[in-house]
């Protein structure tokens, strides 16, 4: 009898983990195919439901097609997502501006992550930026979505491109295209 419900507890268990697992793996990629390489990165729609969806339907929508990275900075991140490539551009699917998300176990503890850049609190749009390295300080402003799962070495291209004035790019770092794999 104990040995039967220690055999069924595994068994649950084990369903548990596949669904998680099955869960996991259904998350979206989103490639950005660059003028200097692909980057592939996993979105977070449980903890990111918002920015999830309002990144993926600009994917679909071929929104961030033909955008630079508009900004970079040396040893922190690479942005984009301004169609006017000034950083001051930009809109949600909503056409108006939405709120920060946040998940606990989601922090800027390393490099790759795929966040929202905003102006302030719950002024999401559609730029995004994507950091080179840990940058704790962010934490509690800005959401993170994702993280880069291939491509890593693309966005370190990008992160050491000679810059000029507003920390833009001396030649134009852009998204050729961007599409759901």
């Amino acid at each position: 009898m104990l040995r039967r419900r220690f055999l069924k507890g595994v068994l649950a268990l084990c369903a548990g983990m596949s669904l998680l697992y099955a869960a996991e793996s259904k998350a979206p990629v989103v490639v950005l195919e660059t003028n200097v390489g692909k980057i592939e990165l996993k979105l977070f729609p449980k903890a990111a439901p918002l920015a999830v969806e309002n990144f993926v339907t600009h994917v679909k929508n071929g929104y961030y097609n033909g955008l630079i990275f508009h900004r970079v900075i040396k040893g922190f991140m690479i942005q984009g997502g301004d169609p006017t490539g000034t950083g001051r551009g930009g809109e949600s699917i909503w056409h108006k501006e939405f709120k920060n998300e946040y998940a606990p176990n989601l922090t800027f503890d390393q490099p790759f992550l795929l966040a929202m850049a905003n102006h302030g609190p719950n002024t999401n749009g559609s730029q995004f930026f994507i950091t080179v390295a840990p940058t704790p300080w962010l934490n509690g402003g800005y959401t993170i979505f994702g993280k880069v799962i291939k491509g890593q070495d693309v966005v370190q291209k990008i992160d050491n491109v000679t810059t000029g004035p507003g920390d833009r790019p001396m030649f134009d770092q852009k998204i050729i295209k961007a599409y759901l794999k």
